[in-house]
């Protein structure tokens, strides 16, 4: 590094750098600039005294003032609680039958089921409710386990096929490629087809729905319109929850689906589940 020298113009000490034949000037700082930063320097001081700042091993310092923000958001929690314990003794008292004939009460429970469906429903059933395949659809009025908001209600609070919830709905079909041969699958693929498209082949069908009345009439009905006792699908209104063309039917059938659900009344209040399961009735497509 140069030795600093004066500036032949200016008459200030050089800092010695040179750029391209250009020398820096050592000015000295503004005294308003000095005293900003001195004063920085105290308050930062002041402030990590005060409040929480150094990390340590397993926490932080807490400061001389005792500030906690987990406190804050903790007494806003219990604030906001304490303001809706009506309404959530009033939920937990209703008739879920007639929940929806009490605006206030009805549009409450709504909000916050709303909530509910957006924080640990969404990822399966899609932030707008339109499902996925192999995840409901809960816009229509196609129901597995029935739609009445009590029946939601149970279905939220107890899942579908878990180990965990002696309640939880519980159906299972047997995967016929143990026991059909592949052309009757295909004949009883052909048939299911027919139920809701033209576009089938007749003499198939016609042998499917022989195979379809001696194995599968027994849980989906002579017409195939389901049974919402044992949740099997009505297969007549080309209603899919895994897919409806031939490819996915002859999976089906020759190997089963066993979709779950988890029990959601192991995992929040008795509210929230009547919560959600009156928003879920409320989106269009509860019976």
């Amino acid at each position: 590094m140069a030795d600093p020298r004066l500036d032949k113009e200016t008459g200030v000490e050089t800092t010695g750098h040179s750029w391209d034949g250009i020398e820096e000037l050592n000015n000295p700082l503004p005294r308003w600039w000095l005293w900003t930063l001195y004063l920085c320097i105290i308050w930062a001081i002041a402030y990590t005294i005060a409040y929480p700042a150094w990390p340590m091993i397993s926490g932080a310092t807490k400061g001389v003032l005792g500030w906690s923000t987990r406190a804050n958001v903790a007494q806003d929690i219990t604030e906001h609680e304490a303001k809706n314990a009506p309404l959530v003794t009033a939920l937990l008292d209703a008739d879920m039958a007639t929940l929806p004939e009490n605006a206030d009460l009805n549009r409450y429970a709504v909000a916050r089921g709303g909530s509910v469906f957006r924080a640990q429903c969404s990822q399966c059933h899609g932030s707008g409710a339109a499902g996925a395949k192999g995840y409901p659809n809960l816009l229509d009025n196609d129901w597995l386990w029935g739609g009445t908001i009590e029946q939601i209600a149970h279905t939220v609070g107890h899942g579908i096929r878990n180990e965990t919830d002696a309640d939880a709905r519980w159906s299972q079909m047997p995967a016929f490629g143990d026991i059909l041969e592949e052309e009757e699958i295909a004949a009883t693929v052909e048939y299911v087809i027919s139920l809701s498209s033209p576009e089938h082949d007749t003499a198939m069908a016609a042998t499917g729905a022989e195979l379809f009345a001696d194995n599968c009439s027994s849980c989906h009905g002579e017409a195939a319109m389901g049974d919402k006792e044992i949740g099997a699908p009505n297969l007549a209104d080309a209603i899919w929850l895994y897919g409806g063309d031939r490819d996915t039917l002859t999976y089906t059938i020759a190997n089963a689906r066993f979709g779950v659900m988890p029990a959601w009344g192991q995992r929040l209040s008795e509210e929230d589940v009547r919560a959600v399961s009156a928003y879920v009735h409320g989106l269009g497509g509860g019976e």
